[in-house]
């Protein structure tokens, strides 16, 4: 499977989400988006209005995370978080379901939570995020079937803040279970092309990472080599 830098690039939210990041590393991130044209920036809540500051006319989109880590607050709250990002521009929302209540069976109420926050969010993407590490195949594929039926635009992974992230057997699996009109995508552990690569086989078209300048600076490199071995 070949891909080009720009079309790589345009598959990636490049994260900035870690708690002890100062508005520096945001400026920072935001330039490394900018830089490699990324598909967006995921970044704090509390970082949206100067991610969309920063990428102002870049094309690159900003997104953020709704009741992140763990996905427990009430859907009142995530429903007003939604409302406050979309308000101050994000355009891409990666919500945490509330994975007691699949685990516990209550897939109505994990479906509902979802319609609440992708009519919130109106015209923006919804990525639903289960956590996989925390979950059987079943409660896996419960959630991505609930997801697609609430009207989400992706079925995402992990938050990164879970013992483990993405693995390609879920990917398949979650790639199995939802449409072609649901996207999937891969987060959490993603730090390499070749991993990257991998996830893209199984049909994953977006991937949540931090290390989007040396994913790509690795895939130039690649490519220059290959070039100079065919002249």
């Amino acid at each position: 499977m070949d891909f080009t830098v720009p079309q790589i690039a345009r598959m990636i939210d490049h994260s900035i989400l870690q708690p002890q990041f100062t508005s520096e590393d945001v400026r920072q991130g935001c330039a490394v988006a900018a830089k490699y044209q990324v598909a967006s920036v995921c970044v704090r809540p509390s970082d949206v209005p100067l991610a969309v500051e920063l990428l102002h006319d870049t094309g690159v989109q900003v997104g953020t995370v709704i009741g992140f880590p763990h996905g427990d607050t009430s859907t009142e709250v995530k429903v007003a978080e939604t409302e406050q990002a979309v308000a101050r521009g994000a355009t891409e929302i990666d919500m945490v379901i509330n994975i007691g209540w699949l685990r516990s069976g209550d897939i109505a109420a994990v479906e509902t939570e979802i319609k609440e926050i992708v009519r919130a969010a109106g015209e923006a993407h919804v990525k639903v995020i289960l956590e996989t590490a925390y979950l059987t195949d079943e409660e896996k594929l419960a959630a991505c079937w609930a997801a697609e039926r609430a009207g989400a635009a992706f079925v995402k992974t992990s938050t990164g803040f879970a013992p483990t992230g993405a693995t390609l057997d879920d990917l398949a699996l979650m790639r199995s279970a939802v449409s072609p009109k649901v996207q999937v995508k891969a987060s959490g552990g993603i730090r390499s092309l070749d991993t990257l690569l991998a996830m893209a086989s199984v049909g994953v078209t977006r991937f949540g990472s931090s290390a989007t300048a040396e994913i790509l600076e690795d895939l130039a490199r690649r490519q220059v080599t290959t070039y100079a071995r065919r002249a």
